[in-house]
């Protein structure tokens, strides 16, 4: 079911010099700043979805803080079922008659894939997407589009490293998603192992329709190390069918779907021991974090905007920290809110931190790097918490 949220509270208008009248810039008036997205909020991944109920939180509290330059935010999301041909239709929407500034947070590789081109032809800001696929960095093919994340590409080449440095003469698995973001786990490989690929990777491919991955994994077992190139449902299947094989193996899965609510317990905290992933947020569950004053900062926010989300999912802290650092690029504008200037301060975020990021992980932009997250740390699942191992990794220097 199609579900349209549209969230629009009253502030007090500031005297603030450089306000753009209503005609200039599509979704901005005086009063008001009105941007949108699409997510799946039912279908294969709608796990994700929870990420924009953060989003939404946020606008909230900035709105009862008193807006951005005396602006309201008016947040406009559309279910899209992970279904590219209706990300289309519903872009096409928000653009054309909802009249938005800007996209943001839009989930996945194919429904993003599906609106590229319009949206840059369009010249409408497509910002920190959630995604994980290495395009998204690229401004040159695509300059009105900017992921978050770190890459699956990265992501991989980590993982591959690390196995490496564990057996020397490791022998991989690889289970894909059918997608650029899949694929990216290939190209990530295949950095690393070089000319060995083809005689040390066997890797099988999925589609988001399927039911299952349980073919695949069968077909792959025996490798030293699995690397799981998945989104949530399938890393959750992915977990229980290695567990019901008695598959002993170093299995590394993406940091989106390191969540416990929503992977973990799913697929069961006993069965997922060992699991490898990576984290550049904090965790939730992690008890290292109870007393910190970004996480405690945090749990007050869901408490007081969001109380009934649940606290120990990381899909939470993903919205919540994407939404801050949007936040952090509007009050850039500086009053100036038009399509170009918020992509110029989108491309201008230097070691920008936030509470909920990972101690020494910074958001770093420019106009000729568009990836805001390139550092992370190695995690591993303990039967009760994700325990950090290992330094804070700059895959923009490795």
């Amino acid at each position: 079911m199609q579900k349209r949220t549209i969230l629009m509270f009253s502030v007090a208008a500031l005297t603030t010099p450089g306000f753009v009248h209503a005609q200039d810039t599509p979704g901005v008036t005086q009063t008001e700043i009105r941007f949108g997205g699409t997510t799946a909020l039912s279908g294969p991944v709608s796990a994700l979805g929870v990420q924009c109920r953060a989003v939404e939180g946020v606008c909230r509290m900035v709105n009862e803080q008193g807006g951005i330059a005396g602006r309201k935010l008016s947040y406009i999301l559309y279910d899209d079922s992970f279904s590219p041909p209706k990300t289309l239709e519903q872009v096409r929407r928000l653009i054309e008659q909802d009249k938005v500034a800007f996209l943001f947070n839009m989930l996945g590789t194919a429904p993003n894939n599906a609106v590229l081109r319009y949206v840059n032809q369009r010249k409408v800001p497509h910002l920190f997407l959630s995604v994980n696929g290495d395009k998204w960095g690229d401004h040159e093919a695509h300059p009105w589009t900017m992921g978050f994340a770190p890459s699956a590409r990265t992501e991989a080449q980590v993982y591959a490293r690390h196995a490496l440095a564990e057996k020397p003469d490791a022998h991989f698995a690889l289970l894909y998603q059918n997608d650029d973001f899949g694929r990216d786990h290939i190209a990530g490989l295949r950095d690393v192992l070089g000319a060995a690929y083809d005689s040390r990777v066997r890797a099988a491919s999925y589609e988001v329709t399927d039911p299952t991955v349980d073919s695949q994994l069968i077909a792959l077992q025996g490798a030293d190390v699995l690397v799981s190139g998945v989104t949530a449902k399938f890393a959750a299947m992915a977990i229980r069918k290695v567990h019901e094989l008695g598959w002993r193996v170093a299995h590394y899965i993406p940091s989106g779907t390191s969540s416990v609510a929503g992977v973990i317990t799913p697929a069961g905290v006993e069965r997922s021991v060992g699991v490898v992933s990576s984290a550049y947020l904090k965790d939730p569950n992690d008890p290292a974090w109870a007393e910190d004053p970004g996480m405690v900062r945090y749990r007050a926010f869901l408490a007081k905007y969001l109380p009934d989300a649940d606290i120990t999912d990381i899909y939470y802290v993903y919205g919540y920290t994407v939404a801050l650092a949007l936040v952090q690029v509007l009050k850039q504008c500086e009053g100036q809110v038009t399509r170009e200037r918020i992509m110029q301060e989108a491309a201008n975020l230097r070691g920008l931190e936030i509470p909920t990021l990972l101690p020494g992980i910074r958001i770093d932009t420019s106009p000729t790097d568009y990836r805001p997250l390139q550092q992370l740390q190695l995690i591993r699942w303990t039967g009760r918490t994700w325990q950090r191992f290992g330094e804070v990794i700059d895959s923009a220097k490795a």
